[in-house]
C-alpha cells in the first residue's frame, strides 16, 4: 500500500489554512549510532502536484529499495516546494535519557529545524511528549500519510549515511551492513571487539560486554 492525502485532507479539513508537517524516525532498534528523525513540511497546494510529479514514487522508507531512498532523498531536499529537516539524539544520550525519551528528542529538534514551526504535525506511531507543535499519532503513519513517508525517508537516508562514517571510523563492526542493527555478524563482532563508542552501552546485547568498560561521562 503506497500513502495517499487522506490524512492530509483530513486535517486541512478540519484546519483550512493551517500548516502541516510529517514527521518519522529511524534507528530506534539499533545497537549503535544515534537516533534520527526527519520533519517535512509543504503547502496544501503543492502537495497534489509533487505526489502526482517527483514524489509519485515516496512510501514508507521500509518498502523502497535504497537506490529509490537515495533518489527520493535528492528530490525532497533540492526540491523549493518542500521544507525539511532532521533532528538527532546521540548515543550518549539515549543511555542517558532512554530510547524512547530520545526519540522523542530527536522529533522535536527535527520540527525545530524547519524554517518555521508549523502549525501541526502529522506523527508515526504512538503520541509523543514534548513536540512544540500539537500533533496527530497515525499507527502505521508512513504507510498512510505522504508527509510522514517522505520524513521516514529523510531519517532513513540520513542514518544510514552516518552508519557508513561510523563504519570508517570503527572498521571490524560492519556498521556499512546492518547499520547498527543487531544482526547476527554484528553480535559477533561485538563479542569479537567489544563495544565501539558508538554503541548504546545501555541496549542488553552491549551491556552484558562491557562490564570492564567505563561508562561515557
Amino acid at each position: 500500500m503506497s500513502p495517499d492525502l487522506r490524512p492530509e485532507h483530513d486535517f486541512w479539513a478540519a484546519h483550512p489554512g493551517a500548516t502541516l508537517a510529517g514527521v518519522d524516525e529511524a534507528g530506534r532498534g539499533c545497537l549503535a549510532g544515534p537516533v534520527v528523525a526527519g520533519a517535512v513540511q509543504i503547502d496544501e497546494a503543492d502537495l497534489v502536484p509533487l505526489l502526482a510529479g517527483p514524489l509519485a514514487q515516496a512510501n514508507d522508507s521500509k518498502q523502497l529499495t535504497p537506490a529509490k531512498r537515495d533518489a527520493l532523498y535528492e528530490t525532497l531536499t533540492h526540491e523549493p516546494r518542500v521544507r525539511w529537516a532532521v533532528g538527532q539524539a546521540s548515543p550518549e544520550e539515549i543511555d542517558s535519557i532512554n530510547i524512547l525519551r530520545a526519540t522523542h528528542l530527536a522529533m522535536r529538534r527535527a520540527l525545530e529545524g524547519l524554517p518555521a514551526l508549523p502549525d501541526h504535525a502529522l506523527v508515526d506511531g504512538l503520541p509523543v511528549k514534548g513536540l512544540p507543535i500539537p500533533h496527530t499519532a497515525l499507527v502505521k503513519g508512513d504507510a498512510r500519510s505522504l508527509l510522514i513517508a517522505c520524513a521516514s525517508i529523510l531519517a532513513k537516508v540520513t542514518r544510514d549515511r552516518l552508519c557508513l562514517e561510523l563504519d570508517a571510523q570503527f572498521p571490524g563492526y560492519g556498521f556499512a551492513k546492518h547499520k547498527g542493527y543487531g544482526t547476527a555478524a554484528h553480535l559477533a563482532a561485538l563479542r569479537r571487539l567489544g563495544p565501539a563508542p558508538c554503541h548504546r552501552r545501555t541496549f542488553a546485547p552491549v551491556a552484558v560486554l562491557q562490564d570492564d568498560l567505563p561508562f561515557p561521562e
